[in-house]
Order: structure tokens, then C-alpha cells, then sequence
């Protein structure tokens, strides 16, 4: 391979330019390190060209739909232009809506509300706590974790099959695990909804940052997902899809914007006649820095090339699997087994550690930040590691000290800002905590673990 190749190669694979890159914190054992941030799925940090766009809107900014003046004209026209740059981004059909956010877990919320009277929902046992609760005031049944993709798509058809075909009916489900990584098959159980008349939301959270979404490919009626996942972490989300329950249904908030026409009638009441836009559920003045910067991580996604992402990913995963496969005291967490498409998002135990007493000591001694816990996919993780359902624990580190035994695992996560220094100073650290310990004395605080001064 010619010198020009490689530094062609090289640029392809280069990460792209995230906050707090060249942060530096302090190691117990004495010194400072660049702080390896390996915890993309809870929050991935803000791309850089994201904090430049949103810098260089912000003198700029003013209130939308309702101003007449420059800056409230020009900051409409950027919250709708990040609305169509959504759209776009998630392939919408004609007639789609996209209604920003706060959250997945906003999202998801926001279209429980909307279902019809009488709805019953499908959704397994493995998600994420943002799909798995929102659902109270409908028919909810809880399919169990399956352990193969085509066993998923199986347990969702036996399930629909039983159901009242005349009533409404809806299917959520992930598209990669927040806890394994795992691809699951969206587009076979879209069809399988479809086929028993009912629909499906699709939860991206982890999907959008790593992966293409495109509702028509997919052919899934709603989308949700996170900005703070996505490169753009300013408390804004999306939901995407078909307008007809979202138009029927009330308001998810009353407010203005949400309101088209309010009266007074003769008998002192109100009567109001509400948008059947996306600002329907829009009510109060917009995140609008939120949306754009949403649509600013959309487009330099779209831009640098999901196909370059991909493989770099990929690359990293390959480096993190084949590290931990190398302690035989690790057992990386797994539904559908090791040759399952992922993202990257790894899951792991390692035998005789506590799993907060293991993320503690990679933190304190090595300057590297994972995630320890039940990831709010607690069915999954139980699941997962063999226990009880009524095992308790909790999404963070439980009451358990250095070398117990402990209800949690280890997660690392990474994407399009990691650098390979960062997974292989993980890799490498693993290993070295495993065959000599950890160098600095641990006691528990508050619920985790923490190095004892």
C-alpha cells in the first residue's frame, strides 16, 4: 500500500471533531490523562460543527411564529428549515410530521397519549424503559425476550394472531439495544404489524447515531429519538410519522401555539379550535436552539457518510470484542449471539468484580468513563444475567461494596467522535484490572462506588 493510500485510509477512518476531545482528568494513582469518553449511549458529546452552528445562530435568536420583527422572522423559518432537514434525514412519506421534543422518552410518551381508545400495544420485555412504560392507559402485553431476530419476528405474529383484529393496535420496538448493541429486525416485524393490522414506532435512540433511518425503507409508521444521542445533547427529540392519531388526539400540552382559536361562549366557557399541524404538540415557545441543532447533526451525518461511519465503527467494535474475548473472566452480554450485526454498544460481567467497583476503578485509575448499572432495561439485563424477575436493582450502581456480588453489569459505548485511543486504552485496561487489580482501595458512597481518600 502506497504512503498516499494510508493517508487517504487515515482521513477516511478519522473521528469527527466532538467537545471535550482534549479534556484532561486527574488519575488517583497520580497525574492527569485525556478523559476517554466511552459512555456515546447515554450521551454522545456535541460535534463540533453542531457548537459552531448553534454559536454562530445565537445573537440571532427570537421567538417563532408569533414575531414580527427580523430575528423572530429569521428563527422561524430556522425551526421549520429543521424540521424539513429531519424529514429528510429520516426519508419521511408525504403527509409525515415531525413534532420536536424533548426527549425519545417525550416522544414515545407524547404518541401514548395520542392512541385511539381501546389501543392495544405490543411491546418485548428487552426495552428500554422510554418504550417499555409509556403505554399506561392502554392494553399493554409484554413479549418475552427472544433470542434469535427470526424468533423475534415468531413471538410478535403468535401474539397479533390472538389479538382483536377490528380494534386499534401498536407495535413498539428498538432498533439496536441500549445494553447489547444488537440490531434488531425492524423491517420483518413492520411487516408482520402491518400483516395483523396493527402499527409500529420504531425507537432510535440508538439506531439514528450509528446507522440510516428511512421510514419508507423500513416502512414504519412513527419514529422516535434524542438529540443528546445524536451528537446535539440540548434536551431536544424527535417524533416522526403518520399525522392522523397525532391530529385526532388532544393536545398533548395546552397552550399557545397549540391553539388555533380560542372564544369565549355566552355561558363564560372557552371553546378552542386546535392546529392539526405538528404544532398541535408543540404548545409554549419551542427548544428552537434544540431543533436546529437536531438538524445540524443530521446534516453533517448525511454529509460525512454513513458508509465511512459504519466502517469505522465496525473497526472499533472488532477492536473491543476481540480485547475482551482475551480475559476469559469477562462475559459480554448478548441476545442473538456473537455474530449479530451491532452497533457500538458492548455489554459485559467480569467475574468476581463488582460491576460498579469495575467502572469505578477504570474511571479513578484510567481516565475512562463507561456506564455501570441496568441501563433502564432492567427485564433485559435480569434476563441477560440469569436472575429472578423480582431480583431488585437499580439504573445506577446498587449497595454493594468493592468484590461483592452485584445486579448490574459494565457497558462502553462509542461512535463517530472515538478515537482508537480510546477503545484500546479501554481494552488494555481491562486486562491489566483483571490479572492485578485494581491499584487504589474502593468503599461505597451514596449508592457507588468510589476511590477511598
Amino acid at each position: 500500500m502506497s504512503v498516499s493510500t494510508v493517508a487517504a485510509d487515515q482521513s477516511l477512518c478519522a473521528p469527527l471533531a466532538v467537545l471535550g476531545r482534549d479534556v484532561t482528568v486527574p488519575l488517583v494513582t497520580g497525574g492527569e490523562v485525556t478523559y476517554a469518553a466511552l459512555d456515546y449511549a447515554a450521551s454522545a458529546p456535541a460535534l463540533q460543527r453542531v457548537w459552531d452552528d448553534v454559536a454562530a445562530y445565537a445573537p440571532y435568536y427570537g421567538s417563532v411564529h408569533r414575531g414580527a420583527g427580523y430575528l423572530s422572522q429569521l428563527s422561524t423559518d430556522l425551526f421549520e428549515n429543521a424540521r424539513r432537514t429531519v424529514e429528510e434525514f429520516l426519508d419521511c412519506r408525504a403527509g409525515d410530521q415531525v413534532v420536536f421534543t424533548r426527549s425519545t422518552t417525550d416522544s414515545l410518551n407524547l404518541l401514548a397519549a395520542a392512541l385511539p381508545a381501546d389501543c392495544q400495544v405490543f411491546v418485548f420485555e428487552t426495552e428500554h424503559h422510554a418504550s417499555l412504560l409509556p403505554w399506561r392507559d392502554a392494553r399493554v402485553t409484554y413479549l418475552n425476550a427472544p433470542r434469535t431476530p427470526g424468533e423475534a419476528v415468531d413471538t410478535l405474529e403468535r401474539a397479533l394472531a390472538g389479538r382483536d383484529p377490528h380494534g386499534p393496535a401498536l407495535v413498539c420496538v428498538t432498533g439496536a439495544s441500549n445494553v447489547t448493541g444488537e440490531l434488531w429486525p425492524v423491517r420483518e416485524l413492520a411487516a408482520a404489524a402491518h400483516a395483523y393490522g396493527a402499527r409500529i414506532v420504531l425507537d432510535a435512540a440508538q439506531l439514528a447515531p450509528h446507522h440510516p433511518v428511512s421510514v419508507q425503507d423500513l416502512d414504519v409508521d412513527w419514529v422516535a429519538f434524542s438529540g443528546h444521542k445524536l451528537y446535539a445533547p440540548f434536551g431536544s427529540g424527535v417524533l416522526a410519522g403518520r399525522s392522523d392519531w397525532l391530529r385526532e388526539a388532544d393536545p398533548y400540552l395546552a397552550g399557545g401555539g397549540a391553539s388555533r382559536k380560542v372564544t369565549r361562549r355566552a355561558d363564560g366557557g372557552v371553546d378552542v379550535e386546535w392546529h392539526d399541524s405538528a404544532a398541535r404538540h408543540e404548545a409554549g415557545s419551542p427548544n428552537v436552539i434544540g431543533a436546529y441543532s437536531i438538524a445540524s447533526a443530521c446534516k453533517a451525518l448525511t454529509e460525512e457518510g454513513f458508509d465511512n461511519l459504519l466502517a469505522r465503527e465496525q473497526r472499533l467494535i472488532r477492536t473491543v470484542r476481540e480485547g475482551l474475548a482475551e480475559v476469559p473472566e469477562v462475559r459480554v452480554l448478548s441476545l442473538f449471539g456473537d455474530d449479530a450485526p451491532r452497533v457500538g454498544v458492548i455489554s459485559f460481567v467480569v467475574e468476581g468484580w463488582n460491576s460498579s467497583h469495575f467502572a469505578a476503578a477504570l474511571s479513578a485509575e484510567y481516565g475512562i468513563g463507561v456506564r455501570d448499572g441496568l441501563f433502564c432495561a432492567h427485564p433485559l439485563v435480569r434476563t441477560l444475567l440469569g436472575s429472578a424477575p423480582e431480583t431488585q436493582g437499580e439504573c445506577g450502581a446498587p449497595e454493594a461494596a468493592p468484590g461483592e456480588k452485584s445486579l448490574n453489569a459494565i457497558r462502553v459505548s462509542f461512535g463517530a467522535g472515538t478515537p482508537d485511543e480510546h477503545v484500546e486504552r479501554f481494552v488494555r485496561a481491562v486486562r491489566e484490572l483483571v490479572r492485578d487489580g485494581a491499584r487504589w482501595q474502593y468503599r461505597t458512597e451514596g449508592g457507588r462506588c468510589v476511590p477511598a481518600f
